[in-house]
């Protein structure tokens, strides 16, 4: 109930649950059942599903990521949840949310299944959940994270390990010459420069005993794209009392990213291909809330918040995990791909039937499911479009305009 039953449930009341389970038992009795014995039982399911990642998966088979054992995606989300939570889920209060419910996830797109997620409060910022990451990383693997969780020592100690970072560059972050270690300006050497797309090697932060060697990618932007990023920094910045400065207002006409990845590896001109692969995440987060309903409870009980969102996750792992085999089965042999978004609705609508054959019986509800597999998989394949390409076919097929290699001298 707690997982196929409860997906299926737009708004999971107790009543909605006690007739959903049918047998004998008052809503009263089930509220008292959530227990912390009860969050301890679904974390140990879900560690139980995500483990089940079996080294047997088959791995995604594209030209431009061959080079990396597996590419981590880095996100979160989150939402507000009733404020008698406060104490344990806190929010930021003030104008914003009283209490708030954040995860971390992590998506291996190689093998197409999550590592690993976290529930957190709202208050945990995504640069302090950075320090956590090259723990996570092996050699020969890429992070791929958006601007919130930059962190030079974070990027180094992911190069330390062997591993690779491709990431959004911070404006304002110290960037250094390599060899003679001396400041480099980059808002002066954006003004002077007059290519659209350049390339150049630099050291990231101060302190020599933790910079970091890579690459800088600076790619320039149109200008009804620049004007309007202008105009969301002004807004935003209005909203807080400030004001921008003039150098993000300048950036603001660049594209600016870093990587310690060879240029062999990700060249520059496909760095923008290989970073939009973070956007996986948000249609995996559209598909939680919009489709699982993960931020729909409203209870005022933390181990039911925690068994209802635990059990939420389950089932989206268990999609995941059925999507990443039949995507990369279909792609390594047709170069065609399944849909997030009609996959994760078809099983949505099956969810409570699938909960109505496990309470039978689980034979019966496994044999359900493979029936069902192939059936939804022919109605979950993405259209092919040939003006416009996705992502993956980007990083098989496409390249884009070719970047300059600049070997400039450092101004100040």
């Amino acid at each position: 109930m707690m997982t196929f039953g409860l997906a299926g449930m737009s708004y999971p009341s107790l009543a909605a649950m006690v007739d959903s389970i049918k047998i004998r038992i008052s809503r009263e009795a089930l509220h008292y059942r959530f227990t912390a014995a009860a969050v301890m039982f679904m974390k140990k399911c879900v560690t139980v599903v995500l483990q089940k990642k079996a080294d047997a998966l088959h791995k995604i088979d594209a030209n431009m990521v061959r080079h990396f054992k597996k590419i981590h995606i880095v996100d979160s989300t989150s939402w507000d949840i009733h404020p008698s939570l406060k104490s344990v889920f806190p929010g930021s209060g003030g104008g914003a949310s009283v209490a708030n419910c954040k995860v971390q996830l992590c998506y291996e797109y190689i093998q197409g299944i999550f590592s690993f997620f976290e529930v957190l409060s709202g208050i945990h910022p995504d640069s302090r959940y950075s320090a956590t990451l090259p723990d996570r990383m092996q050699r020969g693997e890429l992070l791929i994270a958006d601007l919130g969780y930059f962190c030079i020592l974070t990027l180094y100690r992911i190069g330390k390990r062997g591993a690779f970072f491709l990431s959004r560059f911070y404006i304002g972050t110290t960037i250094m010459t390599p060899g003679t270690n001396t400041p480099l300006n980059l808002l002066a050497l954006l003004q002077k420069v007059t290519v659209d797309a350049f390339e150049l090697s630099v050291l990231l932060g101060p302190q020599k005993n933790n910079q970091v060697t890579c690459r800088l990618i600076a790619l320039r932007v149109n200008e009804k794209v620049a004007n309007e990023r202008r105009r969301k920094l002004l807004y935003n910045a209005q909203k807080k009392g400030r004001t921008p400065s003039q150098e993000h207002l300048f950036m603001a006409g660049w594209i600016l990213m870093v990587t310690n990845a060879p240029r062999e590896w990700i060249p520059a001109e496909m760095v923008r291909p290989f970073y939009s692969l973070r956007w996986q995440i948000e249609l995996l987060f559209k598909q939680w809330k919009s489709v699982l309903a993960v931020d729909s409870s409203n209870t005022s009980k933390e181990p039911r918040l925690q068994c209802e969102l635990l059990g939420r996750l389950l089932v989206a792992s268990l999609i995941q995990q059925i999507h990443a085999e039949a995507n990369i089965d279909l792609w390594n042999k047709k170069r065609k791909e399944i849909s997030f978004d009609k996959l994760y609705k078809r099983f949505q609508e099956r969810l409570f039937l699938i909960k109505e054959k496990l309470l039978l019986s689980l034979l019966k509800a496994e044999i359900y499911i493979k029936n069902e597999i192939g059936f939804l998989l022919k109605n979950c394949r993405k259209l092919v479009q040939p003006s416009r390409n996705t992502t993956l076919r980007f990083l098989e097929f496409g390249k884009t305009h070719k970047i300059e290699m600049l070997k400039l001298e450092p101004l100040t």
